[in-house]
């Protein structure tokens, strides 16, 4: 105990010590407050180790939740797939930890508007962050709610947190992994096709210049993939558009010469550093520029190089705010990309299944096993798989009270499996085309008849979504509010999405298609997404039952077209916990055709033991 109280002790003069130097420089710019988001200049969620800012500065490592430093108190605002996570990971003495969506709760904005309010001068608060840290769409939302607020932007052109890191040690680099070209086989469309494809739409808009920031549009252009960002195939960069030319803006030196000859005509290769300056030269080179900049996708830092030249001469730009075209062209995945799809979850199916084997097979022997065995034992399974390329994220295997952490990504080798525990395992991989993800609950030993009831629930919501029929145009929000229809009768709901969209061989979580009460965007045929509803409840554990599905045109009737879920993933539900009676005949009818579907894909690729676990396993 004593060694412990040690190493917090030391930890928490550690971020102190951050803090404060923060602060330091927070003084040199005679700054109040000064943000420090989870994203990067790129707005990836997932980011390199030189990136990972928050993290090193507090010591919270997940994906989403923006940390706050003011002149005397920090805040950490968190959404509810971090409430716990947070407690675990931040000192409470230090920073303020938000749990948004709580009662009493601050948001970022609010938390600003309450320090205004306690400031007893006349100045206003002055509050700091890095431009190309922010997206375009908060920037611009930031701007009218603080237009007669006493709170001023300051954009500052140098990060402080890098600064503050660099002090203490070198910043690791990002942008040496090699660089890789996908053949068309892979892709179904060569890059010199993609680029006409988003001349075209330029030129239906009237836009003569495209600047992009998003690190997986830029990948699924031009058809090249690295290793920059963990667990997802791409790479530092930037690029422009032109009618005419197209700019790649990376380390050249990792571009191997004969991926700079298969680049389509008219494709400059040019370093990183260069963006800024050729975007500017872009901009005079164009006797009228209209530039298209996604509010989503593009960074504060971008907009506001742009905006200085409208400056200088108003009726040389214009910028035109709406989505990027590259982004529903990635989403909507052609023959090609949805066959790859298919192939890739198919080895993740028979990965996880295995796992699933191995891990019954264990425990009936008597074996103790902990999270960090499952852990290891799913991800040498994915390895052994055909073209495997890395993880889709770090593997969460959260066993009793851990499972109820929705993104739980350290198993523990003391965390052992007991009798009467849940364990919710959420993995996936990458494979060379084709990008996984998927998530099993399943009860060690017998189950309690709550356990069984709420995962009943789940599972009750995940069919519902996955075998509703629904017309061109219905979005995310509306699947999302039949998904958790089946909770809401119970009073129960959970803090995430249903569901997102993911990309091929990209990221595991990809735009514009979701399903979720915020994502007004339709759902299209050949957009891919996951079902993925769930139940947690802190000390007792968490329920998560999620498939990858594309979608599919079902019927075309007098105009009117209908769409339908495809599923890609293969793996047996948890029939233990399964309550047979609360099913519906269509209900029930669904589970026996996906099982049968299981029984019948993974058979040829299971030896006969394999065959058998897979048939019991799936009986009701």
């Amino acid at each position: 105990m004593v060694a412990t109280n040690v190493k917090s002790a030391t930890i928490q003069q550690l971020v102190s010590d951050k803090i404060s130097g923060l602060r330091d420089l927070m003084a040199n710019y005679d700054l109040d407050c000064y943000l420090i988001p989870a994203i990067d200049e790129h707005l990836n969620l997932s980011v390199p180790v030189a990136k990972q800012r928050r993290a090193w500065i507090c010591g919270f490592t997940g994906s989403a939740g923006d940390l706050l430093v003011g002149k005397e108190t920090a805040w950490l605002f968190v959404d509810s797939r971090y409430y716990e996570q947070a407690e675990l990971q931040v000192d409470a003495t230090l920073i303020q930890i938000s749990k948004l969506g709580l009662e009493g709760n601050l948001t970022l904005i609010e938390t600003l508007q309450k320090l205004v309010s306690e400031n007893k001068g006349s100045t206003k608060l002055r509050f700091g962050f890095d431009p190309f840290t922010v997206s375009l769409e908060q920037f611009q939302s930031w701007e009218k709610k603080f237009a007669k607020a006493a709170i001023e932007l300051v954009p500052i052109p140098e990060n402080l947190a890098d600064k503050v890191r660099s002090q203490a040690e070198k910043l690791p680099e990002t942008d040496k992994a090699p660089i890789f070209s996908l053949p068309v086989h892979l892709t179904g469309e060569t890059a010199a096709e993609k680029l006409a494809r988003v001349r075209e739409s330029m030129a239906k808009s009237n836009i003569n210049l495209l600047p992009i920031t998003n690190l997986n549009q830029i990948a699924w252009l031009f058809n090249l993939r690295g290793a920059d960002i963990p667990h997802i195939p791409i790479f530092i960069s930037y690029a422009i558009v032109s009618p005419d030319a197209a700019y790649l803006f990376t380390n050249p030196e990792r571009v191997a010469a004969e991926i700079q000859q298969e680049l389509p005509p008219g494709v400059t290769l040019l370093p990183y550093a260069d963006y800024p300056q050729a975007l500017e030269t872009c901009l005079n080179l164009c006797e009228k520029a209209r530039v298209l900049l996604d509010p989503k996708h593009t960074t504060a830092g971008t907009y506001q190089i742009i905006s200085d030249r409208k400056k200088v001469n108003p009726n040389a730009v214009e910028i035109v705010c709406d989505s990027n075209p590259i982004e529903a062209m990635k989403a909507r995945k052609n023959p090609v990309e949805i066959e790859q799809m298919r192939s890739a979850n198919f080895k993740a199916s028979r990965a996880k299944t295995l796992t699933l084997k191995w891990l019954t097979e264990q425990l009936e022997t008597g074996k103790i096993l902990t999270e960090f065995d499952v852990k290891e034992s799913i991800e040498q399974f994915y390895r052994e798989e055909t073209e495997f390329q890395t993880l889709t994220f770090r593997t969460i295997a959260g066993a009793g009270a851990n499972s109820s952490i929705v993104h739980y990504g350290t198993p523990s080798p003391e965390i052992i499996l007991k009798p009467g525990e849940m364990l919710l395992l959420d993995s996936g991989a990458q494979y060379l085309g084709g990008t996984t993800d998927d998530t099993r609950t399943l009860i060690i030993g017998e189950p309690t008849a709550k356990k069984i009831e709420r995962y009943t629930t789940v599972l009750i919501s995940h069919i519902n979504c996955a075998m509703q029929q629904f017309p061109k145009g219905t979005t995310g929000a509306q699947l999302d509010a039949i998904a958790r229809a089946a909770l809401w009768q119970e009073q129960l709901d959970f803090g995430h999405g249903t569901g997102h969209g993911v990309g091929a061989f990209l990221s595991g979580h990809e735009g514009p298609n979701g399903i979720s009460k915020s994502v007004q965007y339709p759902l299209e045929a050949g957009m891919v997404n996951s079902i993925e509803p769930g139940y947690y409840e802190p000390g007792w554990g968490g329920i998560r039952i999620e498939n990858l599905y594309v979608v599919k045109e079902i019927s075309s009737d007098n105009g009117k077209v209908w769409y339908g879920f495809e599923p890609l993933t293969f793996i047996p539900f948890d029939t233990k916990l399964i309550a047979v009676d609360r099913l519906s005949k269509s209900q029930l009818e669904w589970l026996n055709n996906y099982h049968a579907a299981v029984v019948e894909k993974l058979s040829p690729v299971l030896d006969a033991a394999g065959v058998e676990w897979v048939k019991k396993a799936v009986a009701i």
